[in-house]
């Protein structure tokens, strides 16, 4: 019979206690991972995101436009938008690029700030608020420089979230 010694027991003992707490930790860390990626708050949160992003974009190519690029412009205007406001731009193509080819301007908007001011997102539908400031520039004279609040009104398409509807953001009080 093999003898035991004495030193080799609370060896085997301690190397036994360390794989079992390293199997519980992993074990652990691995709940915990799945846990967070399959939590329904994390999900919500991404898609807040992910419209606040698109959302953004899309307010700001609809306030840039350069009359040397027109073509560029009105696509990415098309691009950032869907449903009836997307149909908007797209019959009156024609006319607006008339317009802009005779004042010869160029507008360019930068994103100071925005928030997702509602999100249905089983519905795919969300609501942004943008404050950008943009600079219209004409042949002479000075840039102007304005800064404004726009809410847009964002729908889930395959292509991700686009623009259906955008708009000014009333300004002051508006209480009677």
């Amino acid at each position: 019979m093999a003898r035991v010694s004495m030193t080799t027991t609370p060896l085997r003992a301690a190397a036994l206690a360390l794989t079992v707490a390293a199997a519980v930790a992993a074990g652990w860390g691995g709940w915990s991972r799945y846990d967070a990626a399959h939590d329904a708050s994390a999900a919500y949160a991404q898609a807040r995101n992910d419209a606040l992003a698109a959302g953004e974009q899309a307010v700001q190519n609809m306030n840039t436009l350069d009359h040397a690029r027109l073509d560029q412009g009105l696509d990415s205007w098309e691009d950032s938008t869907t449903g009836d406001l997307h149909k908007q731009l797209v019959d009156g193509r024609d006319a607006f690029v008339e317009q802009i080819e005779a004042a010869k301007t160029v507008s360019t908007a930068k994103v100071l700030s925005g928030a997702v001011t509602e999100l249905d997102d089983r519905a795919g539908k969300a609501g942004v608020m943008v404050a950008l400031r943009v600079t219209v520039t004409a042949p002479e004279g000075e840039p102007a420089v304005k800064e404004s609040r726009m809410l847009g009104q964002l729908t889930r398409t395959s292509g991700g979230w686009k623009l259906s509807a955008l708009g000014q953001a009333p300004v002051g009080n508006t209480a009677g």
